[in-house]
């Protein structure tokens, strides 16, 4: 980052507390932001007919704008990656599952599966670039294969996730991708009508938002997380406090992708999980540990739904979506509160307005 990244940061010191954030509007101008485009966005839904339950899914299919930024901050090196593939899979509702009307019309409809995903590196950045430029298309692969189309919908994904996070681990070693002493988070989401879904290794972060509430979809992968530890020291390995709960007094986290000098302690398992959307959700924030390290996930929920509510309203001077403004003022923030680490957010405005102009 040069010295001119650094000034703007600096100037959020006087954003640290939530008061000035929710009474300051930032309409800053960033390329990251993101519309799905309209050639993989499913056509118009049809009302599903009398007397069947109606498909959450389409309401939620005609527009998604996302936001993201990803900075160095007071890190020497910039280690965290960030993956974004609108439409990465496009599929039935009812073939993806959850679908929460599987006798309507729509949950026959093709539609588009979204993929977003945060790479939290450590001891350099080549695992998490690795991920970043491959994983989405394992997991594509894996959800593919014909050997696991017989289970039910979720067990599904499980196995496509736990194999391509497996398959993924195996590659940064078969691609000498990096030495054994380097590693990743990885927090991956995938969006559907229906659907959120996410596949977590790590101590990155995914959480839902609905008006006032905070709804984790990830639980951190800590070395002193109860079920963590009485599966480290029954393998045979040692969590030692060092400035914090660390496996062998070295990694703050119990799972990643790489870091094979620390197996079979750190494993690249993910934990998945399954949450149907509802027209009460606001946004998802995916973010590196730079961002939930200084803040609680109710204060980022504050912030996001305040800003988002508030630009979808207006819009600003130079088009900025409401993502990208949310995702440009939580990384100040962080920097504002000392935070030590890179900084990388993604924000999914799932109740972005249709029509609101949209940079790509």
């Amino acid at each position: 980052m040069d010295e001119s990244d650094h000034h703007q940061l600096h100037q959020a010191d006087s954003l640290s507390g939530l008061s000035s954030i929710l009474s300051t509007d930032d309409s800053r101008t960033s390329s990251s932001s993101g519309e799905i485009p309209a050639s993989i966005r499913t056509e118009s839904m049809k009302v599903s007919e009398a007397g069947r339950r109606k498909c959450v899914g389409r309401n939620n299919r005609s527009g998604l704008h996302w936001g993201l930024t990803s900075v160095i901050g007071r890190r020497m090196e910039m280690e965290d990656a960030i993956a974004v593939k609108p439409g990465l899979m496009s599929s039935r509702c009812n073939h993806v599952g959850g679908c929460t009307a599987p006798d309507s019309r729509t949950s026959g409809e093709i539609s588009p599966v979204h993929f977003f995903a945060v790479y939290d590196g450590h001891g350099g950045s080549q695992v998490a670039k690795f991920c970043a430029e491959r994983m989405h298309e394992v997991i594509a692969e894996e959800w593919g294969r014909e050997g696991i189309n017989g289970h039910d919908w979720q067990k599904r994904w499980e196995v496509a996730f736990s194999n391509g996070f497996q398959r993924t681990d195996n590659e940064v070693v078969s691609e000498a991708v990096a030495t054994d002493m380097i590693g990743s988070t990885a927090v991956v989401l995938l969006l559907s009508g229906c659907q959120i879904i996410v596949s977590n290794c790590g101590d990155s972060r995914a959480v839902l938002f609905q008006r006032n509430k905070a709804i984790p979809l990830t639980v951190d992968q800590k070395p002193d997380r109860k079920d963590e530890l009485m599966r480290i020291e029954r393998d045979g390995g040692k969590v030692i406090n060092w400035m914090g709960a660390r496996v062998l007094g070295v990694l703050a986290m119990s799972r990643a992708i790489g870091d094979r000098y620390l197996r079979p302690w750190i494993i690249p398992v993910p934990e998945v999980s399954f949450t149907t959307r509802s027209d009460e959700d606001e946004c998802v924030i995916l973010a590196s540990d730079g961002l939930w390290d200084v803040m609680t996930n109710e204060e980022v929920g504050q912030v996001a739904c305040h800003l988002l509510r508030r630009h979808r309203r207006s819009s600003t001077t130079d088009n900025t979506p409401p993502a990208q403004i949310v995702a440009n003022n939580l990384t100040e923030m962080a920097y504002g509160r000392n935070s030590s680490d890179n900084i990388s957010v993604i924000v999914i405005d799932l109740k972005a307005r249709k029509g609101h102009p949209q940079r790509q």
